[in-house]
Formats: C-alpha cells, sequence, structure tokens
C-alpha cells in the first residue's frame, strides 16, 4: 500500500471551518497562501494556539502545514486551525492521541454565539423597566 502525501484533517470552531493538510517538511505553517504570522496580523496568542498541537507532540519541525480556513473571525479560525492540525496529527500516529486527548484539542468547541430574542436587545439583556 502506497503511504499518503499528506494527511487531512478538518477542524471547526464557532462559524469557523478550516481545512489542514500536514506535509513532510520543516515547520512552515501556510493559512491561506500566507504565512501564520502575517495572516493573524502578528497577533502572539493566535501563533501559540495554532502551534500548540505540534508542540505539545514534539513534531514541529517535521511538518509543513497548509491550511484553508474560511468563516468567523480570527480567534475562531484560529481555534479551528488548532483543531484540525491536531485531528491531522492523530491520522498520522495514532499513539499521538492520548496526549492530545488529554490536553483537551481533539473535543469541538461547540460554544456559538445565541441568537437574539423577540422583546429583548440581545440574546439575553432586557429593555431597562421603568416603575412610571
Amino acid at each position: 500500500m502506497e503511504k499518503a502525501r499528506y494527511h487531512f484533517a478538518v477542524g471547526r470552531r464557532k462559524s469557523a471551518v478550516a481545512r489542514v493538510r500536514l506535509y513532510p517538511g520543516s515547520g512552515a505553517i501556510i493559512v491561506n497562501g500566507k504565512p501564520a504570522k502575517d495572516y493573524f496580523g502578528g497577533r502572539l496568542i493566535h501563533q501559540v494556539v495554532i502551534n500548540q498541537p505540534l508542540a505539545l507532540t514534539g513534531t514541529g519541525d517535521r511538518f509543513d502545514v497548509h491550511v484553508r480556513v474560511v468563516g468567523g473571525g480570527t480567534t475562531g479560525q484560529a481555534e479551528a486551525t488548532r483543531h484540525g492540525i491536531s485531528r491531522a496529527l492523530c491520522k498520522y500516529d495514532e499513539e499521538l492521541r492520548p496526549v492530545v486527548k488529554r490536553a483537551g484539542l481533539l473535543t469541538r468547541d461547540a460554544r456559538v454565539k445565541e441568537r437574539k430574542k423577540v422583546g429583548l436587545k440581545r440574546a439575553r439583556k432586557a429593555p431597562q423597566y421603568t416603575k412610571r
């Protein structure tokens, strides 16, 4: 059987969807055709979030990561990318799964913005009460 050229996985967070491919390489992370540092505007927190599964498993310099991410904002996209990388690493080597799972990176974070309700200003904020 032929060895796969890359390992593919999909990560999701809020309304962001990240399609991740892990290629054998030197540790470059490309998001939508740009280096991750440029795509996320140099925000350090997003860099830390994206590199978390690679740092945790010690595979940071073993793969080039190519990500296609759509929807949501920058934080949701970064966390969707982290979810996708974690899943792809588990496809690459099943023995990495317990380490990644213990850190909570395989669980899809299902929290999304709550819808606005009729008669309220936002999801839960009611109009100010006036007695007279």
